[in-house]
């Protein structure tokens, strides 16, 4: 099971109060929106001079963000956002904020994901792309304790039986074929032999000669038929 649902990079309008400047880095009080539906304050920072360093402000707070590989509610999660986004975000408080509060959000998103999908989730997958627009993937099982998986293995073993079973049924009826047939040219080799007389003994003497091919027949007249 799989799904990918797609969210826009949409206007957050301003809001900014208790602004300080430390060098070209900004922080900023905002309110951000949570999952739940309320708000929350939060400081984000603007006006780094590149992307790595701004990545690293990130990663301080959103450990998970560009890490690879990490566990949300234990499913295996994984958090991208593009550079060319981090650029776009890191002099530009507007677009800051949504990133923050949309990074922020991901915890709890997982879990809901998690209690709300039948079944068991083995990937979630956050990614957001240079524009902003955010990709949500899910992957999971409706079979979390091997039932389906073990019935299928199960038919899977009876078809492979059934079909074993139907080549050692015709090779057993073709070996039974060809010992009929062999039969049949033993019987096709078959052959008649009489003859004529006036003395019993010797006369089947010389048939039995005959047919053994140990002595030409004598005696009598013969009439060999194979």
């Amino acid at each position: 099971m799989s799904m990918e649902i797609t969210n826009n990079y949409s206007d957050y309008g301003k809001g900014y109060t208790n602004t300080a400047k430390e060098g070209n880095v900004t922080t900023s009080t905002v309110e951000l929106k949570t999952p739940t539906g309320g708000t929350k304050s939060e400081q984000i920072k603007t006006g780094y001079s590149n992307v790595n360093d701004y990545s690293k402000y990130l990663q301080g707070k959103y450990s998970y963000m560009n890490s690879g590989t990490t566990s949300m509610q234990g499913v295996p999660t994984t958090v991208s956002v593009s550079g060319a986004f981090l650029k776009k975000c890191m002099n530009d408080p507007e677009k800051a904020k949504y990133l923050e509060e949309n990074l922020a959000a991901i915890p709890d998103c997982a879990k809901s994901a998690v209690a709300g999908c039948r079944g068991t989730l083995t990937n979630l997958s956050y990614s957001v792309d240079a524009n902003g627009n955010i990709s949500v993937a899910i992957s999971g099982t409706s079979d979390p304790d091997g039932k389906i998986a073990k019935e299928n293995a199960e038919r899977r073993a009876k078809e492979k039986k059934a079909a074993e079973e139907k080549v050692a049924e015709r090779r057993k009826e073709k070996k039974a074929a060809e010992r009929r047939a062999e039969r049949k040219e033993r019987m096709e080799g078959t052959f008649t032999v009489s003859a004529t007389g006036t003395d019993v003994k010797s006369i089947t003497q010389n048939i039995v000669a005959a047919v053994s091919g140990t002595s030409s027949p004598t005696g009598g007249s013969f009439d060999i038929k194979a």
